[in-house]
């Protein structure tokens, strides 16, 4: 959505002041452990935009809790494997050979907004070791959530969201559905209800450039939101509106246990 469209579907301008309140409304409380997938077009006009949203949110949640935000790069993998878009067979050995090694520190997130590539530049920031699902973090567990993330399927439990899971934490899905919710990975994995494949990335080892491959399986966001309706039936969650975004907090730990559930059942009534 661009800028002019944001204008005319904003009802006022939202100030780091009043995200304060409404985060606050929504459930939000000091020394929550917190991962948030956002939209920050669908909060309506923001002044200080993706800043203003990052400042609110440290406001509330404090320094005696840890924000997380994913970091992806899906970008940095195997180019074989590439459909979204794929390229031309004839370029996946030079785009090998040429790919900067992941660096945590530079490497951009793609695809997942643009208040956590905003966060990610953050005083205070960590982010964990992946090339492709790294994870940034904030606050009093965010070493914790981001130390050993394992390169083996890299959304599963020896990964930022398995750390979170430990804690017991709390999901914000800020004006996004349930598709973006990466906590699902953690479900399908634990599931091993997915096919398991072999990808690859350059990292740095030792300092130096390496092309590594490693483990990990085929997702399937595309039934997350058939997930998220089933769940809401039988949990509850906190909805309400941050500036124009419909906006859901809900308990992480609950939401894996019940997609592994669910996707269990589903793959177990196709075997039948």
């Amino acid at each position: 959505m661009g800028e002019t469209e944001v204008i005319k579907r904003s009802d006022k301008v939202y100030t780091r002041e009043i995200l304060n309140k409404e985060f606050t409304k929504l459930g939000l409380k000091p020394g929550m452990n917190l991962i948030i997938h956002s939209s920050l077009s669908k909060i309506g006009w923001v002044t200080g935009g993706p800043v203003a949203v990052i400042y609110s949110l440290m406001d509330i949640i404090t320094e005696q809790g840890t924000i997380i935000m994913p970091a992806h790069s899906g970008n940095y993998s195997d180019p074989d494997n590439w459909s979204n878009p794929p390229v031309p067979e004839n370029w996946i050995y030079d785009i090998k050979e040429n790919m900067p090694a992941f660096n945590k520190e530079v490497t951009p997130t793609r695809g997942i907004g643009i208040i956590p590539e905003i966060f990610r530049t953050f005083p205070d920031v960590l982010r964990s070791y992946h090339p492709c699902f790294s994870f940034t973090a904030w606050g009093k567990n965010a070493e914790y959530v981001t130390k050993n993330h394992s390169l083996n399927f890299g959304l599963g439990d020896n990964s930022p969201l398995g750390k979170l899971y430990n804690l017991d934490g709390h999901i914000l899905l800020l004006g996004v559905d349930y598709d973006r919710n990466t906590s699902f990975h953690l479900s399908e994995v634990r599931s091993e209800a997915r096919e398991e494949f072999e990808n690859a990335a350059p990292i740095l080892v030792d300092g130096k450039r390496v092309w590594k491959s490693f483990k990990d399986i085929s997702f399937n966001s595309d039934v997350f939101n058939e997930i998220g309706r089933d769940f809401e039936e039988e949990n509850d969650i906190i909805e309400g509106k941050i500036g124009l975004a419909t906006s859901k907090l809900f308990k992480q730990r609950k939401a894996v246990d019940f997609a592994k559930k669910w996707i269990k059942a589903k793959e177990a009534n196709k075997e039948n």
